[in-house]
């Protein structure tokens, strides 16, 4: 049915078949919409009011996406070098734990030195919870997806272990720290929206594993690892050394995206301080086809239609399944544009190229 093509498709025929995959998912989500009584117009005019038709889910879409942006990105950077990454979670913990450390404890500093090294610290811890994984599947030849699965939960324990105990705000009922000094923590753009200076971090990080990808010696070898470790190594590419560097950048990014959330938004640590989008920054990532700009795009997109859900199931009452389920129908067609990019449909070619000798001889 499928043979694999030369030569895959151009950006024009990518972006046409990405956004034919967006109308059917959603052609396929109003089925589900209808079959639970409510109008899908309706259900859609709800979901896009509450992801851009008003100024609060407009920043609500941009403070969601932030995070997504900046663990999916490391996500681009592991998955590049066939480094499965499913730590990125655990990664993100450490890293808002790291930064609500320095926002506490270290000081007083003036904010233009305060905040770059509560990010900074954030980044470190990430990477540092990175580098254990990156380490062990270097050298000992461990499988990645286990140990950073693992270190997820020790991550998350450990840290409600701190909120509920040693770090845990005196005087207080809810399990959290004290907030962080204001020299640490980022500005707000527009106030008094929810959007801050991480947004701005968040973009910055996206062109530079781009550049970092595409125009450095570090993302050539990354590639190349991804492509075929032993070529790699046969080119004189030290790959055990490469992988380890890239589960650190990973891990950074996304604990740079944990600093986000608690210096930007919450301006101390939670419990919970995630609500899963280490998880989700994996499918981000393979939405964005595993480039850093199009994962710019992605993590908005999910961030929208995560918002946007939530508005449609207050608004027109539509099940919080069923909205999920959409979201799942989008990934799910947009990453089915890959076999079309990649492979052509036998039949469907051989229709094409019929028709075409049809219509030559009758020129002739």
């Amino acid at each position: 049915m499928f043979e694999r093509r030369a030569q895959p498709h151009g950006t024009l025929a990518s972006v046409i078949l990405i956004a034919a995959s967006l109308i059917l998912a959603l052609l396929m989500g109003a089925g589900l919409v209808a079959l639970a009584q409510v109008s899908p117009w309706e259900a859609y005019r709800a979901l896009f009011y509450g992801a851009f038709g008003r100024i609060y889910g407009l920043v609500d879409t941009f403070v969601k996406g932030t995070p997504l942006l900046l663990a999916g990105l490391g996500m681009v950077i592991a998955f590049k070098a066939k480094v499965w990454n499913v730590g990125a979670e655990g990664q993100i913990y450490i890293g808002a734990l790291f930064a609500v450390w320095i926002g506490l404890y270290v000081g007083p500093l003036p904010w233009w030195l305060h905040l770059p090294l509560a990010l900074l610290a954030g980044a470190l811890g990430g990477g540092l919870w990175g580098l254990i994984p990156g380490v062990l599947k270097a050298y000992l030849k461990v499988n990645e997806v286990i140990v950073t699965l693992m270190l997820n939960y020790i991550a998350i324990l450990f840290v409600s272990w701190l909120v509920h105990g040693p770090m845990e705000e005196p005087g207080g009922f809810m399990p959290q720290t004290p907030r962080v000094a204001t020299t640490a923590q980022l500005p707000p753009l527009f106030p008094p929206t929810r959007l801050h200076a991480g947004v701005l971090v968040a973009l910055a990080a996206a062109l530079l594993v781009y550049f970092l990808l595409f125009h450095t010696t570090l993302g050539y070898r990354i590639r190349a690892v991804g492509a075929g470790p032993k070529a790699a190594r046969f080119r004189g590419i030290g790959v055990e050394r490469t992988v380890v560097q890239v589960m650190v950048l990973s891990g950074m990014l996304a604990g740079l995206a944990g600093a986000n959330e608690v210096l930007g938004i919450h301006y101390r640590l939670l419990d919970g301080i995630s609500p899963g989008y280490g998880f989700t920054a994996m499918v981000v990532a393979l939405l964005g086809k595993l480039h850093p700009l199009g994962v710019v795009a992605a993590s908005f997109l999910f961030a929208s239609l995560s918002v946007g859900a939530d508005m449609m199931q207050k608004i027109v009452h539509v099940p919080i399944a069923i909205s999920r389920v959409i979201q799942g129908l989008v990934v799910l067609c947009v990453l089915g544009t890959e076999i079309l990019l990649l492979y052509d449909l036998v039949p469907l070619r051989r229709l094409h190229q019929r028709f075409s000798s049809l219509r030559f001889r009758r020129e002739g």
